[in-house]
């Protein structure tokens, strides 16, 4: 995603359109592939996934042109905490949206300690990155995470039709725009995300982070 975005950056498209491709947006990282790394040399493996983190986060914040995204399907962790950092965000009536870091030990990332308190304030943001409330389309988009909902039935076809919209616009203007709606933003932005990352370490290169995490996974396992 991150060299997609890269290439986008400079070439001739005026937007970029995320989505997903069947039931599922996106179910934030990998837990079993983390903990498979930090088995082994944990201190140089936390430094590289949390790294790894990071400059995929920032890619978002540094990105130029419109960033469009279609939530065809739940989208938890990651998936959800990225969603501020783009520019329009629609979702389909039927998927949801959860954040529970703390139920698998780790801390919140994506700038979400930043953007989900400045979007739906702070009691609201306290209880998707501290409690892990599941939070229904309707309400992401009452609490302004989400733009617009779209019925399941037609949600494709609502969103092709916004996006031809968006598509006879002028790319200089739409670079423009979000340059001005964004004024200012990006650097408290990198330095929440660095501080995120700061504590991930923490959290990732500790021996209670590392017990907490093998025993989400193994939860996972068992309930399989």
């Amino acid at each position: 995603m991150k060299s997609a975005l890269e290439k986008a950056a400079v070439d001739d498209s005026k937007f970029v359109l995320l989505s997903a491709v069947g039931s599922v947006f996106c179910c934030g990282l990998d837990f079993d592939n983390i903990v498979k790394h930090l088995k082994y040399n944990r201190k140089r493996a936390t430094v590289k996934l949390v790294d790894t983190i990071k400059n995929f986060v920032n890619s978002f914040i540094e990105f130029k042109k419109p960033i469009i995204v279609s939530v065809n399907g739940p989208a938890i962790g990651l998936g959800a905490s990225i969603l501020p950092l783009c520019d329009v965000v629609w979702a389909n009536e039927k998927t949801w949206f959860q954040t529970p870091y703390t139920r698998f030990g780790q801390s919140p990332d994506g700038c979400s300690t930043i953007t989900f308190p400045k979007i739906m304030g702070r009691a609201a943001a306290n209880e998707m990155l501290i409690n892990g409330w599941k939070m229904n389309a309707q309400e992401a988009c009452d609490k302004g995470l989400v733009s617009q909902v779209f019925w399941s039935e037609t949600f494709t076809q609502e969103v092709m039709v916004r996006i031809q919209e968006i598509t006879s616009c002028n790319s200089f203007v739409l670079e423009n725009s979000k340059a001005l709606v964004r004024y200012n933003m990006n650097v408290e932005l990198k330095q929440a995300n660095e501080r995120e990352c700061e504590v991930l370490k923490k959290i990732w290169a500790s021996a209670q982070g590392m017990e907490y995490m093998l025993k989400y996974v193994q939860n996972k396992i068992d309930s399989f």
